[in-house]
């Protein structure tokens, strides 16, 4: 899983905005601080759907930028986001898990009409990502 950094702009009385220094033209926004994770895991499944796979830049290289810095000293803050490339193709795999605790997800999964896989799936990715 690779972590890209995002830079953080906040005005009072506007919405978070969200820059990816590695992603030229990779932009988010967010209404308020919790939803920061999901609308920088949109934004990033987005810009990879038409994009090369580029890989994230270190923290120390990053810093060093005159872009970053200079938001930084502004306000912003610089925050990293996990993304986990979309891929199709599904992977049957054998899972151990407490009994009353499988009961909980089959009773949530029916009640939001998903699959026990998919509601797994889900609240794997919202563990990992946040969104």
């Amino acid at each position: 899983m690779k972590q890209y950094s995002a830079i953080i702009h906040h005005d009072p009385g506007a919405a978070f905005g969200l820059t990816f220094p590695d992603l030229p033209g990779c932009f988010a926004a967010a209404d308020c601080w919790d939803d920061v994770p999901k609308a920088a895991s949109e934004a990033l499944n987005l810009w990879f759907e038409d994009q090369p796979e580029v890989p994230p830049s270190p923290l120390d290289a990053l810093l060093k930028r005159q872009d970053v810095a200079q938001a930084l000293a502004e306000g912003a803050t610089l925050i990293t986001i996990p993304y986990i490339p979309a891929d199709g193709t599904l992977e049957r795999v054998n899972i151990s898990i407490e009994r009353g605790l499988l009961r909980a997800v089959d009773a949530a999964a029916k009640e939001r009409g998903m699959t026990r896989s998919s509601f797994l799936a889900s609240a794997a990715r919202h563990e990992l990502t946040g969104a």
